[in-house]
């Protein structure tokens, strides 16, 4: 078949019956979503050549659709129209020639992302009056490139020639390979077929005025549309008057005023005023005066007060003829000296057509609020435009960019040709519909593309998050070591002043020495804060920041056990960052990553060392810290590998005078973080294998170290390495709910921290054994529950006897870790550490909810219930 019976072919089939009812009407609709369903399987290269050839096909007739549209609508300029039917096609091509809309727009292999692009379906597109060729021009275009099919409803008053358009653009595609039928129009266009058209179809395309608007977005269907436009340009006092002038004219001439975002109004600085005016008629303006200004007045409005749309694109001699004012026929525009901004002045609304309205303002302040005035009566989210030396008034234009409640401000610019984009700026996508979001009761604040008219399918596929394995910068660990880890305090750091923290038993028993004689012989100065207790408190905290602020420390030393060192972090923070909301700090985050707070920058002021005393809490090479709210009586976990200590000593000599006591319960403390770090679901390799490591040392060497004391040099040491690596473990992998419900036994009732864990640990491997919980934690690397595997693999590596299956291993783990208890004189339940029942079950559901909020809770593999977290404590209260 030729191009030239295909072209035939299709005038045929498009003017074979007429579309003026709604019988007709639905037969179109069927034929376009046939055409439509076809068309959307059609690639990019088709889909490009299409778009190419019906955007050639307009420009080529350009001219000839300016001339039917004048001679339709009796509206504008010619010439002017050419211009705009240029525009549409030229401009809308070279925008988006390059976009894919078709299948895959982008892809990230890395993150498992793809976006793919789908036609909407069908799009019912409402022409006005005011553009009928170059808006018919443009809408078909988009919807070529976005696959999508197109009904148009022109305007009454101009049909002939947006139907001629549509028709033009239609040939042109199917003669490059579009479906027939692709485009239809509403020949006969009433009220009732639009609104049918609006009901029917799958996204709407309003451009019009804003009763038409209003009804597209009452359809019941997706709709884009515009709201009015009521431009106010500013021309301040160090603006270029002859380009402001000269701008403003092109732009409120240009096709006598009929695009929306012509100015309507320009207010002027009164420094400047009459230079502007006289200026104004220079360049071809009729300045209407005296009592002919009510005459122009009277011919804006309708009784009713809508726009008289008898003055809409007519030239300003036409406009003089109806007021009955001698308007001479070279007037570009007219101009009208108005004052009131109030909508009871008819110069204050939009008047698409070539009336200015000028405002004299007395300041830059006036002529702002005069603007801003005129927007919120009739132009919300349209477009402002303001006249000034932006170079040196950069105060001012923010004044007025802030002000302006438009999608569009410009600066220096014919407004017209401004705010549709691509003319006069190269960022503003080129569009004859200009979205004014929210404020105009819009969908869209920007100028509207392919992008609007496309659903985009997100394929995301599951990937990992990235993990992490992070540690102090420098860990000194081997007995005797302390000397030699102190002595980069003067050689390397160059320290002068050290603020140490620790407890009054170490203090008073003369422990610290060991700190102080290498710091006396190194001539660093130091003072020393001691009344850290168990469970410090910010009250503590922010005492011993207080003495850090006065002593200004260039090294702090943390020398301990869990208690001195979380407190010295927090006193670390304070004195630091006095700033800092603690409360904000001790948000729990799902992700520390992605935490809402960000953790303040650590170390200007100071270098952090923690030198441990106890093997158990590991608090020297973890970012924690455990603080309580003394007032509240909330006991706070803080996360944030900012609090990680920039040096770690670990030297079993500060450990061998360990009571009996406190050696097991550190201890158990170490087995319960190596234990919850494996089965965490922030669990990785690295972490895994400290986990494994600790807990294999803690079993072969607690009850040793416990029982002998001073004697036991190596079971003291491996402890000490054993207690650290559990540290490094869930430093990085977190902990779970153990320690979220030891952490509120302690604050409620004063349990030591690592005999808290010991009691609750048993209970949490259990609950943690579920094959289908009712929860699982959320994160990608935890893909079903395995905590039953993961601790049988924990019980192998540790020396546990094996059961028959995983099941039977853990309950050997179970039993080899109730055995350790009892070797090392630990309770065996809540009860036994003399906690009343009446206070327990009173303080019951508020540590429940407590546990529930704690940090550890979001890394447990099983996400736990409050319900579930009470009947733990109830079943390690009683032993159950």
């Amino acid at each position: 078949m030729t191009k030239e019976v295909m072209q035939k072919n299709v005038d045929v089939k498009q003017d074979n019956y007429v579309v003026n009812d709604l019988a007709s009407f639905e037969k179109k609709l069927n034929e376009v979503k046939k055409a439509q369903a076809e068309f959307s399987k059609f690639t990019q290269e088709q889909v490009d050549k299409i778009f190419m050839e019906a955007a050639l096909a307009a420009n080529h007739k350009r001219i000839y659709l300016a001339k039917m549209a004048r001679e339709e609508t009796q509206k504008g300029i010619i010439e002017d129209k050419v211009i705009k039917n240029n525009y549409a096609a030229e401009y809308t091509y070279n925008a988006y020639k390059n976009t894919k809309t078709c299948g895959v727009i982008e892809r990230d292999e890395a993150f498992g992302f793809t976006k793919i692009a789908e036609p909407v379906g069908v799009i019912a597109a409402v022409i006005p009056t005011t553009n009928p060729t170059s808006t018919a021009i443009y809408k078909t275009l988009l919807a070529l490139k976005t696959r999508n099919g197109m009904i148009i409803s022109p305007h009454p008053g101009a049909k002939k020639s947006t139907i001629e358009a549509a028709k033009i653009i239609l040939n042109a595609a199917v003669k490059a390979g579009a479906p027939e039928g692709i485009i239809a129009w509403i020949d006969e266009p009433t009220i009732e077929l639009s609104a049918e058209m609006m009901k029917e179809a799958d996204l709407i395309l309003a451009t019009g005025g804003p009763g038409m608007v209003k009804s597209a977005y009452s359809s019941g269907k997706p709709a884009v549309g515009v709201g009015a436009g009521n431009v106010p340009a500013i021309i301040d006092e160090s603006a270029d008057i002859k380009t402001a002038v000269n701008s403003i004219v092109l732009s409120k001439s240009f096709d006598y005023g009929m695009i929306c975002a012509s100015e309507q109004s320009t207010i002027v600085h009164k420094n400047i005023y009459d230079k502007v005016k006289k200026e104004f008629e220079y360049r071809g303006a009729f300045v209407v005066k005296g009592e002919e200004i009510d005459k122009i007045r009277k011919i804006i409005l309708k009784e009713n007060g809508g726009l008289n749309a008898n003055i809409v694109g007519k030239s300003p001699f036409e406009l003089g003829k109806l007021a009955g004012v001698d308007v001479p026929k070279t007037a570009r525009i007219i101009l009208v000296e108005a004052e009131e901004t109030d909508f009871s002045e008819p110069l204050a609304h939009e008047k698409l057509s070539p009336i200015l309205a000028m405002y004299k303002a007395k300041d830059y302040q006036d002529a702002v609020d005069k603007a801003a005035h005129l927007v919120e009566q009739g132009g919300l989210g349209h477009t402002s435009s303001l006249y000034i030396d932006e170079v040196n008034n950069k105060d001012k234009v923010k004044i007025f960019v802030d002000r302006m409640k438009t999608g569009r401000v410009l600066i220096n610019t014919p407004s017209s040709q401004g705010a549709i984009g691509d003319l006069y700026n190269f960022k503003l996508a080129p569009s004859l519909t200009l979205g004014c979001g929210s404020w105009g009761g819009n969908s869209v604040s920007e100028n509207v593309g392919v992008k609007h008219l496309i659903n985009i399918k997100t394929v995301a596929e599951r990937r990992e998050n990235m993990l992490w394995f992070r540690t102090p910068d420098k860990v000194y660990f081997k007995k005797g070591c302390l000397p030699v880890a102190m002595k980069e305090f003067k050689e390397v750091l160059n320290k002068k002043r050290a603020f140490i923290v620790t407890d009054s038993f170490l203090y008073n028993n003369g422990y610290i020495k060991a700190i102080t004689d290498r710091l006396d012989e190194m001539g660093i100065l130091y003072t020393t804060f001691y009344d850290v207790e168990p469970d410090p408190t910010l009250r503590c905290a922010a005492e011993g920041a207080k003495a850090m602020k006065s002593f200004e420390p260039d090294l702090i030393i943390a020398f301990g056990g869990g208690s001195a060192m979380d407190a010295a972090k927090i006193m670390w923070v304070m004195y630091e960052h006095p700033e800092a909301n603690f409360k904000d700090m001790a948000m729990t985050f799902m992700d520390i990553r992605k935490r809402v707070y960000t953790f303040p920058k650590m170390g200007e002021k100071a270098y952090f060392c923690a030198v441990a005393s106890t093997a158990g809490t590991g608090s020297e090479v973890t970012p924690f810290a455990v603080i309580t709210d003394q007032d509240e009586g909330i006991k706070y976990p803080l996360a944030d590998y900012e609090l990680m200590p920039d040096m770690a000593i670990i030297d079993s000599d500060l450990m061998m005078d360990m009571p009996p006591s406190l050696a097991a319960s550190s201890g158990f403390d170490a087995m319960t973080h190596a234990l919850e770090a494996y089965v965490a679901m922030l669990r990785s390799e690295p972490a895994d294998g400290m986990a494994l490591q600790a807990g294999k040392a803690i079993f072969d060497y607690l009850p040793d170290s416990n029982k002998n004391g001073k004697t036991a040099i190596k079971s003291k040491e491996k402890m000490a390495i054993a207690s650290s690596m559990a540290g490094m473990a869930f430093a990085n992998a977190f902990l779970g709910v153990c320690h979220s419900m030891a952490h509120k036994l302690g604050a409620f009732h004063h349990v030591q921290h690592g005999v808290a864990n010991s009691l609750l640990i048993a209970e949490v491997i259990k609950y943690n054994c579920a094959e289908a919980p009712i929860k699982m934690g959320t994160f990608p690397q935890y893909k079903y529950p395995d905590c039953v595997e993961r601790y049988a693999e924990f019980a192998r590596f540790c020396g546990v006897k094996e059961g028959a299956n995983d099941r039977a291993t853990v309950d050997n783990l179970l039993k080899a870790l109730e055995d350790l208890r009892k070797e090392i004189g630990l309770p065996m339940t809540i009860k036994e550490t003399g906690i009343d029942e009446k206070a327990f079950l009173d303080s019951l559901d508020e540590m429940s909810v407590q546990a529930f909020n704690d940090q550890c809770t979001g890394a447990n593999p099983r996400y736990p219930l409050i319900e579930e977290l009470k009947q733990m404590y109830l079943n390690a209260y009683y032993g159950k």
